[in-house]
């Protein structure tokens, strides 16, 4: 694993016990987004930084029986913690930094990443990894159950201009990194920016 994504094993390593009691109420939230990502039967889906995996059973669902689901988190203790939930019967797990993942080029229909972004060192080069795994007309969901200004206020922060989840910011680092932005939800409630893999 990368030195530089130390901090970040370090900081979800540490919380990973009780992540989901911390947030008891965001199943709703992830069901939503995950509905909003509009998955067929069938589908090949990637969870990527899935954390404790409370987006895998919704995207079982989706995609059914026949369909692929991978759960790929850089820190052993959020994958365990996913394992002692159950949530390892929605979808295989593996350890893995999704700025170098263990998967073809093109292998999958569609990528949802759960407040992944803003914990990338190279949020460029993540989005690009994340698109070569991804079939061309493929989607993308960047999502969080609350939206920046909530986010912000959660962690005693002010949002400046330079926050990648802005709009004006994330757009062109999805188009550079081979992704369209579609659409764009930041409300109260949730984030959700939903993009789909450029020829």
């Amino acid at each position: 694993m990368a030195h530089d994504h130390t901090h970040v094993q370090q900081f979800f390593g540490a919380r990973a016990a009780d992540w989901d009691s911390r947030f008891p109420d965001d199943g709703p939230a992830y069901a939503a987004a995950v509905a909003d990502l509009g998955l067929r039967a069938g589908d090949a889906v990637l969870d990527a930084g899935c954390g404790t995996g409370r987006a895998l059973p919704a995207l079982r669902e989706a995609v059914g029986p026949a369909g692929a689901v991978l759960g790929v988190d850089l820190t052993a203790a959020m994958l365990d913690a996913a394992v002692r939930a159950g949530r390892d019967r929605s979808g295989r797990l593996v350890r893995a930094d999704v700025a170098v993942l263990p998967v073809k080029d093109g292998a999958l229909d569609a990528v949802f990443a759960a407040g992944l972004i803003a914990h990338l060192p190279q949020p460029a080069r993540g989005l690009a990894e994340l698109a070569r795994v991804v079939r061309p007309g493929g989607q993308l969901a960047l999502f969080h159950p609350i939206g920046r200004a909530a986010l912000a206020t959660r962690q005693n922060r002010v949002i400046t201009e330079d926050d990648l989840r802005a709009e004006p910011n994330l757009r062109p680092l999805l188009a550079g990194s081979g992704w369209r932005l579609e659409s764009y939800v930041d409300e109260e409630a949730r984030f959700l920016a939903l993009a789909v893999r450029q020829d």
